[in-house]
């Protein structure tokens, strides 16, 4: 299977020059490498095709983000299997092999996540992917290893190749012409939770997602866009009022009723833990969802919606000690 490692990259340099000789010293000389750039302005350009001459750049014009940027840039890289990753993420030998093999051997999977542990505390796991990510019944992320802030040390106890609901943007495999039959990441998304919503519409078109845990890599995280940022929390927020709003296979305006309530006293949590920066950021978010609502539900009725998002349990509850999630 003709296969390429896709790195986004906008204003990188330092994490180019940091994380770069690992992805092209551990990456088989048959799988092409690609660097497509956001417009970045710091020479990004030119310090790859002084150092590393087996990868090919790919320049846009401007910074589209992370989902308008890899499917612009996906559409000049002629191959069966894409890897996204992100240019914060060191790789480690033979990481590219158990992805290809269970490729092979499951013609219905289109998405597999290797296992992500911690850059800086590498016996962590990592806070975006840990070992595949999941949602719960009111559509809030976690992840096998990771919920909401508590990481567990990576012990084995999630050696194995498991069926997820989403794999993390950080770094995934996927099949190229899944991609393009699902029309790539959503272009409103700019960044943040783009790849949930791909991996919803993915197994709503009859696919699986998977976790792998013999390919291993390193995330940094929050490289490009810091996790205390208030714009992270804005688009977290905002993302995944769009993303439920697409998907979602109940009744939609229920759930919307109940998230309002709960992100509302997420709102005060922030103003008291991450200031009031924080806090604003999920009413922007609401007013921009808002803003967006008609053609949203114009799009929503356009979707296949047959994979329930989640089990009966809640991130919420969790985080307030009242129940605890089921081990999945």
């Amino acid at each position: 299977m003709k296969t390429a490692v896709a790195i986004l990259n906008w204003n990188g340099l330092s994490l180019l020059t940091k994380f770069l000789p690992s992805v092209v010293n551990n990456t088989p000389n048959d799988i092409d490498i690609y660097v497509i750039d956001n417009g970045s302005n710091d020479n990004s350009i030119d310090f790859i095709n002084t150092n590393f001459s087996s990868i090919t750049t790919i320049a846009l014009d401007k910074n589209y983000g992370f989902a308008q940027g890899y499917n612009l840039g996906l559409e000049k890289i002629d191959a069966e299997i894409i890897c996204i990753l992100n240019n914060d993420v060191e790789v480690t030998p033979n990481w590219t092999d158990p992805v290809l093999e269970l490729f092979k051997l499951e013609k219905n999977t289109a998405i597999i996540q290797p296992k992500l542990l911690n850059y800086n505390k590498k016996e962590m796991f990592d806070y975006a992917g840990a070992a595949g990510g999941f949602l719960d019944k009111f559509g809030y992320p976690y992840c096998r290893g990771r919920v909401y802030n508590r990481i567990e040390i990576d012990n084995g106890q999630y050696d194995d190749i498991k069926e997820i609901f989403w794999a993390c943007g950080a770094c995934f495999f996927i099949r190229k012409e899944v991609f393009d039959l699902a029309n790539g990441f959503d272009n409103k998304f700019w960044a943040h939770m783009e790849e949930i919503d791909l991996c919803w519409r993915t197994q709503n078109l009859g696919y699986k997602v998977k976790y792998i845990s013999k390919s291993k890599v390193y995330h940094q995280n929050a490289g490009t866009l810091g996790q205390n940022s208030p714009k992270k929390t804005y688009l977290d927020f905002r993302n995944q009022l769009y993303m439920l709003t697409k998907n979602y296979k109940d009744n939609l305006f229920i759930l919307l009723f109940f998230k309002f309530f709960i992100d509302l006293i997420v709102s005060i949590f922030f103003l008291l833990t991450r200031g009031i920066k924080h806090s604003l950021a999920i009413f922007k978010a609401y007013i921009s969802f808002y803003k967006k609502l008609n053609h949203l539900m114009i799009l929503r009725k356009s979707l296949n919606k047959k994979i329930k998002h989640y089990n009966t349990y809640s991130v919420i509850f969790y985080f307030i000690g009242l129940k605890r999630l089921k081990k999945v």
